[in-house]
């Protein structure tokens, strides 16, 4: 009688994508975000934004320096950057985003530059110790709607390629059902405006007079978040579970008979539910639902990444990671965190982000 013997070996892959690739996606979606909190103020002119839409610009300022930090350390070494100059790979959405993200950057700078004149100008005429640098800077200090209107346009354009992209670069990896739905680049941008809010809502309260958060147009912006996540995460457990689209029903399967993966999905639910609870129930504790926001949208994009990764291709069980300490890992998350601080800090010593307020003081 012949005995088979079937042996069924789980073999561990390390994860490709490290936390580096977590701190820029999350970084980028902020000042993607924080951008698009400025237009109000900015381009539209409506005064109850002015405050909001100022820090907003010192939260896209921030994070749009620093991300593209992390993504060169994700690469490990700035030739792999330049390769996608020398060698364009047109077919591949990474590869355009290294054309991408230059266009935002340089439209948000422009945008912010100009947005700034007059600023720059008022501290010019106080005189004192950089007085004329300020005046170098400011190039006249006029205030034109016109060509802030255009470099808002310019770096809008940036921003919503850059929001294409990296929900896009994600997406089309087709070999992870959990990535591949068009779910993906929807959910990203939804938690990076929410961050963003979040990110104005601490700022309000760490460096500015808590006016920026007076009214409830934040908070109400925010709220209005929170539905969308839900009812995008409900959308997404319906394919899945009615069995409508196959690769849902393929993701879900997956991660179903994870104790961890359901203790996150009810994590998930219960970071928006409670951000939309506060928002719209306590406003006096926004600065609690800012917290929430904005860590809702980093273990976002930290279960996707890292925990996506984690779900085997072809083998059986899970694969095991450990956060390591060292710059791939915790390191890493700590020193970004800390070179955004630096950014924050210089930004803040440097520019007028209060406006005229901060040039009579």
């Amino acid at each position: 009688m012949n005995t088979s013997i079937v042996e069924v070996v789980n073999v561990a892959r390390e994860v490709s994508w490290l936390p580096w690739a977590v701190q820029y996606f999350f970084l980028i979606g902020l000042s993607v975000g924080c951008f698009l909190l400025t237009l109000p103020w900015f381009v539209l002119r409506r005064p109850a934004w002015e405050r909001a839409s100022r820090l907003a610009l010192l939260g896209a300022l921030a994070c749009g320096l620093t991300a593209p930090v992390a993504l060169l350390a994700d690469l490990h070494q700035p030739a792999r950057f330049l390769n996608f100059y020398l060698h364009p790979n047109l077919g591949s959405w990474m590869a355009w985003g290294a054309f991408f993200i230059p266009l935002y950057l340089g439209g948000l700078a422009l945008y912010a530059w100009l947005v700034l004149r007059p600023d720059l100008k008022r501290l010019a005429d106080i005189g004192g110790r950089g007085a004329g640098i300020y005046r170098a800077f400011a190039y006249g200090g006029h205030d034109s709607l016109g060509a802030t209107r255009i470099a808002a346009v310019l770096a809008l354009a940036g921003a919503a390629l850059v929001a294409l992209y990296t929900g896009m670069e994600v997406m089309v990896v087709s070999a992870r059902p959990l990535w591949d739905t068009p779910f993906l680049p929807v959910q990203f941008f939804i938690t990076a405006v929410a961050g963003a809010i979040g990110l104005v809502l601490v700022l309000d309260r760490a460096i500015g007079d808590g006016r920026a958060a007076e009214g409830t147009h934040l908070l109400r912006l925010l709220a209005a978040t929170q539905v969308l996540v839900l009812a995008v995460g409900a959308a997404w457990l319906l394919l899945g579970v009615t069995g409508l689209s196959p690769r849902h029903a393929e993701a879900l399967a997956q991660v179903a008979p994870s104790a961890a993966w359901r203790i996150t999905a009810v994590w998930a639910a219960g970071s928006a539910l409670a951000t939309l609870w506060l928002a719209v129930r306590h406003p006096e504790w926004r600065l609690a639902a800012g917290l929430i926001a904005l860590h809702s949208a980093w273990m976002m994009r930290w279960t996707i990444f890292i925990g996506g990764q984690q779900i085997p291709k072809t083998s059986a069980g899970f694969y095991d990671y450990h956060l390591p300490l060292g710059q791939d890992g915790l390191l890493g998350i700590v020193g970004t965190a800390g070179l955004w601080i630096a950014v924050l800090i210089l930004l803040i010593s440097v520019l007028p982000w209060a406006g005229q307020r901060r040039a009579q003081a």
